[in-house]
Parts: structure tokens; C-alpha cells; sequence
């Protein structure tokens, strides 16, 4: 087989490994992601190497571009969340670490309550992570018509609009709640 074929994004499979997609390219070896044993680094000319699909990404010159590990991650990170109950893990910001919520009433006979911020931001992180998962089997949904989709997506839209509030307690501006005006940006 034309060693040529093998080029970041082809889809190969091996003998012991199974289905799997290189991810990085050199002279002599290929690194290879396989779903059920991760990265392996394989010999070019290795003959139990099959061809499953071609690699369909290409540079400007019709080469196939590097791919850093750092991007590999994120976009199987992104593929685990979406098709799998996978939990982020979320930082809150240090500020608030091992800080106090205090909720007080009005009225001066009753006491106050005070909750860890930590307990209270792991319940935003749950609300915040059912929303996605309430979001995907929507989306996935067969019975559902695409117009009854569009307009639940909305509604959630508008449910994480209303928790933007807690965006102050996240450390990651990437992992913030965005509502209908968030998204426009």
C-alpha cells in the first residue's frame, strides 16, 4: 500500500488495536488515536496497517496540515462531552475558594443562612452540565421535528442567558454561561 495514504486525518485499522486515526506523521512512524487504547506509535512500514478512509483534510498546497496534541485534545474532549455523560472538569475561580455564601432575610428574627461557595458552585456546574445533556438528547431526538428542536434549544438559549449571573465564581471565561446576546458576539 502507498505509504503516501498515510497522512494526518486518515482513518486506519489495526490488527490488534482496531479502528483508529492518525494524528501525527513522520519519516518512519505514525501516531495513531484508537479509540479503545488511545495514542500508539507505529512503524510506517508496519503491513497489518489497513486503510479504512482516506484523509479528506488538506492545506492550501493539498497536504495534509499538523495537528498539534493540544488541538487533538480538545477536539476529543469536545466528541466524549457531546456523545458520552462525560463530566468537565470546572474550576471556580480562586477568589472565592473556601469563601461563604450568606443568604439573609429581611426580617431581623430570622437567622441567616450560610452555605460553602464550593457546594454552591458544584450546583451550578450540575445545573449548568443537565442543561447540556437535556440539550444533546434533544438534538439527537427522532421523533422530535426539527422546528419543536429549534425552539427547546431556544428556551435552554434562554435559561443559560438567565444564569450568566454566576459567571463571576467560574476561573475559565471559556467554560461561562451564554445566553441569546452571548451568542451573538
Amino acid at each position: 500500500m502507498e505509504q503516501d495514504l498515510f497522512v494526518i486525518g486518515t482513518k486506519v485499522e489495526h490488527s490488534q488495536f482496531g479502528l483508529g486515526v492518525i494524528t501525527n506523521a513522520n519519516l518512519t512512524t505514525l501516531t495513531i488515536f484508537f479509540m479503545n487504547r488511545g495514542d500508539k506509535e507505529i512503524a510506517r512500514n508496519f503491513q497489518g496497517l489497513k486503510l479504512v478512509e482516506e484523509s479528506k483534510v488538506t492545506d492550501q498546497g493539498g497536504r495534509a496540515p499538523s495537528i498539534s496534541l493540544a488541538d487533538l485534545e480538545k477536539v476529543f474532549t469536545g466528541v466524549l462531552r457531546r456523545y458520552v455523560d462525560f463530566p468537565e472538569t470546572v474550576e471556580m475561580a480562586d477568589r472565592w475558594k473556601k469563601g461563604t455564601l450568606i443568604l439573609k432575610p429581611a426580617s431581623s428574627e430570622l437567622k441567616p443562612k450560610e452555605i460553602p461557595i464550593d457546594s454552591f458552585f458544584h450546583k451550578i456546574v450540575l445545573v449548568r452540565d443537565r442543561l447540556r445533556v437535556l440539550e444533546q438528547r434533544i438534538n439527537s431526538n427522532e421523533k422530535l421535528e426539527d422546528n419543536e428542536k429549534v425552539n427547546l434549544q431556544q428556551y435552554i438559549t434562554r435559561i443559560y442567558g438567565s444564569l450568566t449571573t454566576f459567571n463571576v465564581l467560574f476561573k475559565h471565561k471559556e467554560q461561562y454561561f451564554i445566553g441569546e446576546k452571548g451568542a451573538e458576539d
